[in-house]
């Protein structure tokens, strides 16, 4: 069953309930007013003979008559023989026994042998007793007819009510069934469907617009997921091939050694080989295993660091290391971040150690970390060769030109793992030309203080 369907019958249900429970009240309320009426009527007249039997007869008779009462006035006498002084529009036609009127005496009864009529009884007596009787025949009447009419007027609301419905809620069912079949069409795999016209009311325009909001961050979340997939199997295979290197290297010396007729001279070369190529594969290893690390870093894991000791540290090292360099060095004091004093180091040492492989020694340098609005910087020019291209996000393995190969000591995993340990730390890193004519990487971090 459709959603308008639904809406519809629960609507007209609702109505009819509502319609028939205030039916019921009213003929209800109706029907016990319209009794009340009758035993006010028939008290009034027992009431007027009640106090004097000798009179009470004549008083109950000019009661009724001075009222123009429509009762049926009937003398029991004490032998059981019924006498019928008035006769009503619609006259008491069985007669009442003794048993009757005893029963009656003190209010206003129904009895089973006298159906139709609400009777009383007055002692006038002698014995004897007069039965004042009212046909409830009218009151009936007029509660089937009122049930009639309360039947036909929830009818009448049921129709009312559906087409009311159908009018003020048929652009928003009609944007609602387009929204559900939309999604049906999503959750099938079709995620490029065109979502439906936002018409109706402001609560289904908004449903319309969270909906397209959630399908177009699916539909990116899938595009993510398949550039990871495809990275992923391309990082694979590029690992792979970086180990598989060494390791051809390697087995190929192997078997070189282990022939006997390998001289001493070959052997040194053999094995002087064989250790760079196991270093080399060790750091790969080192290096691969960190950017798994970095990944599944937990923001807890970051503690409040002062980056400025840091980086003055890392900088008087590389002074004495490159001491032929130029090096300039500016650092704002008490500068404070959240991070790892680890990977901090690391990414420093990244950076450093990628001028120092792939510059030439007497090329200069400029350290510079300064605190901005909520973030701080951390520059790191040099007036090397510099990068093909900057600005793009760096690939694993990827080796920006021949100086930055194997033989370097390069894994092309250098920039990358600079990049990943920034994100790491909700930072961020870029690549731009430096004024010193090479390379400036920038690191940008949130502040800590």
């Amino acid at each position: 069953m459709k959603l308008a369907t639904r809406l519809t019958v629960l609507l007209v249900v609702i109505t009819t309930i509502v319609a028939l429970s205030v039916g019921w009240y009213a003929v209800n309320s109706s029907t016990h007013s319209a009794y009340a009426t009758i035993d006010n009527t028939i008290n009034s007249v027992v009431q007027s003979g009640e106090g004097n039997p000798d009179a009470a007869l004549s008083d109950a008779i000019n009661a009724d008559e001075k009222n123009n009462y429509d009762l049926t006035l009937d003398v029991v006498f004490a032998n059981g023989s019924v006498t019928q002084l008035i006769s009503a529009n619609t006259a008491l036609d069985r007669t009442p026994s003794l048993s009757n009127v005893h029963s009656s005496l003190k209010s206003v009864v129904s009895e089973a042998n006298l159906p139709g009529f609400l009777i009383r009884s007055l002692n006038i007596g002698g014995g004897d007793y007069l039965v004042v009787a009212a046909s409830t025949k009218s009151v009936k009447h007029a509660s089937q007819q009122l049930i009639f009419r309360v039947a036909l007027a929830a009818l009448a609301a049921a129709i009312v009510m559906v087409v009311v419905a159908r009018l003020f809620m048929r652009r928003d069912l009609v944007t609602m069934e387009g929204l559900i079949d939309f999604a049906s069409n999503v959750a099938s795999g079709n995620a490029h469907e065109p979502v439906p016209p936002g018409l109706g009311s402001r609560d289904v325009r908004e449903l319309r617009q969270a909906l397209a909001t959630m399908v177009v961050a699916l539909q990116e979340k899938i595009e993510i997921e398949s550039r990871h997939a495809e990275s992923m199997q391309m990082f694979i295979g590029d690992a792979s091939h970086e180990l598989r290197t060494p390791l051809t290297v390697l087995k190929g010396y192997t078997e070189l050694i282990s022939n006997a007729d390998v001289s001493a001279d070959q052997l040194d070369r053999a094995l002087g080989r064989m250790r760079k190529e196991i270093e080399r594969m060790e750091t790969l290893v080192t290096d691969l295993l960190l950017i798994a690390e970095v990944r599944e870093l937990p923001e807890k894991s970051m503690e409040p660091l002062e980056l400025s000791l840091l980086v003055s540290s890392c900088a008087d090292e590389f002074h004495d290391d490159q001491a032929a360099r130029r090096l300039d060095v500016t650092i704002d004091p008490n500068v404070w971040v959240r991070g790892r004093r680890d990977l901090f180091e690391r990414l420093m040492t990244n950076a450093l150690g990628n001028i120092a492989r792939h510059t030439k020694p007497d090329v200069a340098v400029r350290i510079a970390l300064q605190r901005r609005e909520g973030s701080v910087e951390l520059r790191i020019d040099d007036a090397g060769e510099g990068l093909p291209e900057y600005g793009a996000a760096p690939e694993r393995f990827r080796r920006f030109d021949s100086s930055r190969s194997r033989e370097s000591g390069g894994s092309g995993l250098g920039m990358s793992i600079m990049f990943d340990l920034a994100k790491a730390m909700n930072g961020s890193m870029t690549t731009s030309a430096s004024e010193l004519g090479g390379l400036r990487l920038t690191f940008l971090f949130p502040a800590a203080n």
